[in-house]
């Protein structure tokens, strides 16, 4: 069987390092580039940091985002714009379509991360998801815990606002990520568990698996740590997951540093080569996940 060139649907990077992180810097698209090569990723879609300052060190703007992937087209296939809610006019009804039309026409094939410590049901945040599916740009988001010292839009363990908003806004496409959605996709969670990478089997009832079903805008980003724990810790779940979910799942990385280059979580891509040499996964859903559904969400 071939094995095929993945496109990663989820990467940060700078165009030079200019503020340091507490744990390094965000790798530049030359340092990128050597980490795809080694483990047959092809191309990758950029989030630019820096538009909710609860995770930010180093920024990239839109600006710069939209110049890095013109500059660095074998590395990048596009990229997302990143607006705070708050921007324009700090109202609940902020017309922010204006701003991601324009973002749209620069390119922008979707929003992220969205990192913002805020409810999913915040006023705010429900204003851009208005925005976002009439503008038809999908939202990668993390979800994070209230009280400081997190980050991300702030949910309980079972994920009751984002069913709120899944079935809100239905035609807006969701793209789930970080470890307080991966973790539920077994049942029987922990707090603890929840906040990090649960080990083992995945337990039956998880709330990933049950929304996935129940909403069809919910979609998974299986970058980082988190993604790549969710599946590899059980990897007989894993194949049926990925053939019932086939159509929804991204294959990505989450690659913040050049020392990300010997991450475990870079082990995803040979994982998901191994089910479908093994017949495991179809090379249909294999695929997809691949690389077929992040083509067709950029539309390219």
């Amino acid at each position: 069987m071939q094995k095929l060139k993945k496109i990663d649907i989820h990467v940060h990077s700078v165009p030079e390092r200019f503020l340091l992180q507490r744990d390094g810097g965000y790798a530049t698209p030359e340092e990128l580039r050597q980490i795809y090569d080694r483990y047959g990723i092809e191309t990758g879609v950029l989030l630019p940091e820096g538009a909710h300052p609860e995770c930010s060190y180093d920024t990239v703007s839109q600006r710069e985002a939209c110049e890095m992937v013109r500059r660095f087209p074998q590395t990048f296939a596009g990229w997302f714009c990143n607006i705070n809610p708050l921007m324009g006019e700090n109202a609940v009804d902020t017309d922010l379509s204006f701003y991601l039309e324009q973002l749209k026409q620069k390119g922008a094939k979707g929003i992220g991360e969205l990192t913002l410590n805020q409810p999913f049901d915040d006023p705010f945040v429900c204003n851009l998801f208005h925005h976002a599916e009439r503008c038809g740009l999908p939202v990668t988001f993390h979800i994070g815990a209230a009280g400081g010292h997190d980050y991300g839009l702030i949910d309980e363990i079972g994920l009751p606002r984002l069913e709120k908003v899944l079935a809100m806004f239905p035609r807006l496409k969701f793209l789930g990520h970080s470890q307080k959605f991966w973790a539920e996709i077994g049942g029987g969670l922990t707090e603890e568990e929840r906040n990090g990478y649960p080990k083992g089997k995945v337990q039956p009832g998880g709330r990933v698996v049950e929304l996935m079903r129940r909403y069809p805008n919910l979609c998974g980003d299986l970058s980082a740590g988190s993604g790549c724990n969710a599946l590899m810790r059980d990897p007989e779940f894993a194949a049926s997951f990925l053939e019932e979910f086939q159509d929804r799942l991204f294959f990505g990385t989450d690659i913040c540093r050049p020392e990300n280059i010997d991450n475990p979580m870079l082990e995803l891509s040979g994982f998901l080569d191994d089910l479908a040499e093994s017949g495991r996964i179809s090379f249909a859903a294999y695929e997809k996940i691949s690389r077929g559904n992040a083509l067709a969400l950029l539309g390219l």
